[in-house]
Order: structure tokens, then C-alpha cells, then sequence
């Protein structure tokens, strides 16, 4: 069994791993957890008050095969919790590091985003401390996943998602089906 663990804070963007985290959970089977600083509930940008499985300072890599920073917008602030350290020792170890919105921000100032392609908001959203990858940002509305890490900017949860299962070597026809279910919403008669 896969396991994953999202990190969520105070204002996190609840939609933007929804997706990821209900079909890891419900359809392939992981071992989904949420953890944020202290372990302390937090309330969503929406309004959704969440009681986490563990604090961010608790969590444990040994076989952890995810970790996805959730956006949100105390990663622009003095509040944000430093996760940079626990960000790098996964990726390290092996596990699939996401971050999307403002989360990818973490990815950034953790050094991961130096030496693959990658996304956010804007790349002037990743000008911060520890980020030298300028040269691999692409400017693209969609996830990008390369060697392990996947980020998207805020609008772009489904192919988050999709990048997220290619990272860990899923996909097949259902996957298939499902992002087709998501993209039809986008085309216009």
C-alpha cells in the first residue's frame, strides 16, 4: 500500500488536492494522512474545518512514497511554517514531492525545483531564498512532473493529480477515462 501525506495550514486551498487525495484514497488504495503545524485543526480558504491525522514535526519518512504541500496563502507570509528540511530529506529519500499554488514555493526554497521542470503561478512566485532552477520554469497552465517532483499552479488540480500517479508509475485506461471525464468540461459547443 502507498502511503501519502498532504501538508495543510491555516487558509490551505482545499480544491487544489481534492482530487489527488480522494482517488489515491478511494480508488488505488493509499494510505492517505494530512498533517499540519502542531497538529492543530486548521480551517480552509473555504471555510472547512480539518482535523489532521498527525503533526507536520510527527511525520516519519520510512516508506513514505508522497508528500504534497497543499497551496495556501500563509506560504507568503512570516507564519509559514519552515518545512524546507523535511521537503528535501523526502525527496531525497526517494519519495514523489508535489506542491501546487503557493506550495510550490516550499519546493523552491527546499532546493528541490533547482535541477527539473517545473511550474507555479507565475515564476516571479518563486523568486525566494535556495531556488536556482529559473531556467527550468515553464510557464504552462497544467502540472509538470519531472524526476520525481510534480507542481502545478492553483487552477490546475486534475493534471496535478494525473502528474502525481505518472510520478508513482499509475495510470492505465481508467486514469485515462477519468482525466477525459474532467477535460470535458472544457470544451465549449
Amino acid at each position: 500500500m502507498k502511503r501519502a501525506i498532504t501538508i495543510i495550514t491555516d487558509n490551505f486551498s482545499d480544491w487544489e488536492t481534492a482530487l489527488i487525495n480522494s482517488s489515491a484514497r478511494g480508488y488505488y488504495g493509499f494510505d492517505v494522512s494530512f498533517a499540519a503545524p502542531g497538529g492543530k485543526p486548521v480551517i480552509s480558504s473555504g471555510g472547512l474545518m480539518v482535523t489532521p491525522h498527525l503533526a507536520v514535526e510527527a511525520i516519519q519518512l520510512e516508506r513514505l512514497d508522497l508528500l504534497i504541500v497543499c497551496g495556501g496563502t500563509i506560504w507568503q507570509t512570516a507564519q509559514a511554517p519552515d518545512i524546507t528540511g523535511l521537503v528535501a530529506a523526502a525527496h531525497g529519500q526517494g519519495a514523489v514531492v508535489a506542491g501546487i499554488c503557493d506550495g510550490t514555493r516550499v519546493l523552491a526554497q527546499a532546493g528541490v525545483l533547482n535541477r527539473v521542470r517545473h511550474t507555479s503561478n507565475s515564476a516571479a512566485n518563486l523568486a525566494l531564498p535556495g531556488y536556482a532552477g529559473a531556467s527550468l520554469y515553464q510557464d504552462v497552465p497544467h502540472a509538470v512532473g519531472d524526476q520525481g517532483v510534480v507542481t502545478a499552479p492553483g487552477t490546475a488540480p486534475v493534471s496535478f493529480m494525473a502528474e502525481i500517479l505518472a510520478a508513482l508509475d499509475i495510470g492505465g485506461a481508467d486514469l485515462d477515462a477519468y482525466l477525459a471525464q474532467h477535460a470535458a468540461e472544457h470544451r465549449r459547443r
